[in-house]
């Protein structure tokens, strides 16, 4: 068990070891489970263009367009039963305990970019590690119009993966050679850049509760 939860996480080893399905299951599973926040998606997409160009065989060959609507269609499927899920549980998530799967101040997080950016977090949270998990699970809660929700839904699901993933895909196509050569580099730089975003979010909350401190 360990070791699969461990290729959960490695974006090469869902693509090159789980193929087309485990990368379509954690797409999903991120975009729509609350405890999916920890899984890679960013780096999939990216990841999962790349091979489409160098090993198509590791995703049976399939057309990149056809590997990225699959992937937009789980992302979609994923938001919904994230909303279906908020709309069940309510106001009581509020009141759930904190877990090794649930932390309440990502709620909080998410709650305030409602506050900021409205339905559109739906679009905006999907390029930002953890929102994008819980973005669609409060909009059930916060009941966003079911109609509203399924447009920012798809509007989310087709922008966030279509760029990154046909960026990936046509950077995989035309510099092949380089690529294969500093294929495990490229990897680390992902990881790296992608986590950039979560890091300063951090940093952020720790110095906004440092000056909420000092005021107190």
């Amino acid at each position: 068990m360990w070791e699969f939860l461990k290729t959960l996480t490695d974006p090469e080893s869902i693509v090159r070891f789980g193929g087309l399905w485990l990368l379509l299951f954690v797409i999903f599973a991120e975009t729509g489970l609350f405890f999916g926040f920890f899984l890679p998606g960013d780096n999939l997409i990216l990841i999962a263009g790349i091979i489409s160009a160098t090993h198509p065989e590791w995703l049976y060959n399939l057309p990149f367009p056809v590997v990225a609507i699959l992937m937009i269609i789980s992302a979609i499927l994923g938001n919904l039963v994230g909303y279906w899920f908020g709309k069940k549980l309510g106001n009581r998530i509020y009141e759930k305990e904190d877990s090794w799967f649930f932390k309440k101040k990502h709620i909080v997080k998410t709650r305030l970019f409602y506050e900021k950016y409205g339905a559109m977090t739906l679009i905006v949270g999907r390029f930002i590690p953890i929102v994008r998990t819980f973005a669609p699970i409060l909009a059930g809660v916060i009941n966003v119009p079911k109609d509203k929700f399924f447009w920012y839904n798809v509007s989310g699901a087709i922008l966030w993966i279509g760029s990154l993933g046909t960026i990936a895909y046509y950077l995989g196509s035309y510099y092949a050679e380089w690529i294969e050569k500093n294929i495990g580099y490229i990897f680390i730089t992902l990881i790296v850049v992608t986590a950039i975003p979560i890091v300063v979010t951090g940093l952020k909350e720790k110095i906004n509760t440092k000056e909420e401190k000092s005021k107190v």
